[in-house]
């Protein structure tokens, strides 16, 4: 069901400020509101959404997959987002996106409801933002926690918002489910909207209650660790079908566009961000410099989605895959993390170039790499 704009703004003009709280177009709201779970405040499906009365209270259920049920006319920034939700069978995440300029772009809470009844579901609650199309739920793995999820009954939701800064409680307002360091979506304002089947009702949001949370971001553990390779050079990527291994015309050559790319926090070479959502398997490479005062080995650890191709100084070095779901997947849980694998590098003294070919087809992809040691070795700055 769809809310025409021009309706909403004649029904908010006609009605006056109660109307506007309600209805208005694009809305920001300057005191705290509760939104009413009615059909004419929800852009959804045919057919997806009933409004019932469930357990006493005024409800909407989600009744099928087929993608976010969306507030009409609203602009959130900062502030808190509460609301309840009861959990209803097969469906296997619960999802708030805030912030959303559009599905491809947008922060994202989510619960794995299988979790439900086990307080010690390392996965249960997980922050993931959509980044041009991409839940980067395969990137930022700590960014997840265990909750208290009940199975039956109404689970209390409580997020606070404040600049690149986010806790979120579940059914626990004293200790936070989850303390996020830092939003690492690509919006700073959007609409809300729900996803996945359940019940939702006491939808209470206030957008300039942020409890004292500071809208700076927090500390990146890695800030002070000389070890990581943070500059690279990049090429654009190429179409790589499934099933195919990098050869000689895979390579880079003389022709090869290289532009510079940054770590961003932990390290990590966030391709997905650069390059966006691929419909398929995609190829691209990276490179950076090694400054070796000796002849020397050092053992680089290195974290990766989905699979790598190592060479050093043109010489094949390493080949690895990190897929989902696959028994060669690597810990933790086929994500990408410092912890996936490490491997030995032969430096000659002087100047050596690392390559890595990287292919990926599922959900974010890109790298973080950190040396064991930087004595008698400099990395690209």
């Amino acid at each position: 069901m769809k809310t025409l704009p021009t309706l909403s703004i004649l029904i908010a003009l006609t009605l006056g400020r109660e109307a506007d709280l309600r209805y208005g177009y694009s809305f920001k709201p300057d005191k705290e509101i509760k939104i009413p779970m009615e059909a004419e405040r929800w852009d959804y499906a045919e057919n997806q959404v009933e409004f019932i009365n469930y357990q006493s209270e005024e409800a909407m259920k989600i009744l099928k997959d087929q993608g976010q049920v969306v507030l009409n006319d609203f602009l959130f920034t900062d502030g808190t987002i509460e609301f309840d939700v009861a959990l209803t069978s097969g469906a296997p995440f619960v999802s708030i996106y805030f912030r959303q300029q559009n599905p491809d772009n947008a922060e994202c809470f989510y619960l794995r409801t299988y979790r439900a009844g086990n307080p010690d579901g390392a996965d249960a609650a997980q922050y993931a933002p959509m980044v041009e199309g991409v839940n980067l739920w395969d990137m930022l793995g700590h960014y997840q926690g265990p909750a208290v999820l009940k199975a039956e009954g109404w689970n209390h939701i409580k997020l606070v918002v404040s600049g690149e800064r986010m806790l979120v409680f579940v059914n626990n307002l004293e200790q936070p489910t989850l303390n996020i360091p830092k939003l690492e979506g690509n919006t700073t304002q959007g609409s809300l909207a729900f996803e996945g089947r359940a019940i939702f009702t006491n939808l209470v949001i206030n957008p300039h209650e942020v409890e004292g949370l500071t809208p700076q971001a927090g500390y990146d553990p890695t800030y002070n660790d000389p070890r990581y390779l943070r500059k690279w050079s990049v090429s654009e990527p190429t179409d790589f079908p499934r099933g195919r291994e990098v050869g000689e015309k895979d390579f880079p050559t003389d022709q090869t566009r290289w532009d510079a790319i940054a770590a961003e926090r932990r390290g990590l070479m966030n391709l997905t961000r650069r390059f966006g959502k691929n419909e398929n398997r995609r190829l691209v490479w990276l490179k950076t410099k090694i400054s070796s005062e000796t002849d020397q080995q050092r053992r680089l650890d290195l974290g990766f989605s989905d699979e790598v191709w190592i060479f050093i100084n043109d010489r094949l070095l390493y080949v690895d895959k990190n897929l989902y779901g696959s028994p060669i997947m690597k810990e933790p849980d086929g994500r990408c993390s410092i912890e996936n694998t490490s491997l030995m590098i032969p430096l000659q003294a002087g100047d050596n170039e690392l390559l890595i070919g990287i292919a990926n087809d599922f959900y974010g992809w890109g790298i973080m790499a950190r040396l064991d040691q930087i004595e008698n070795v400099t990395v690209q700055k």
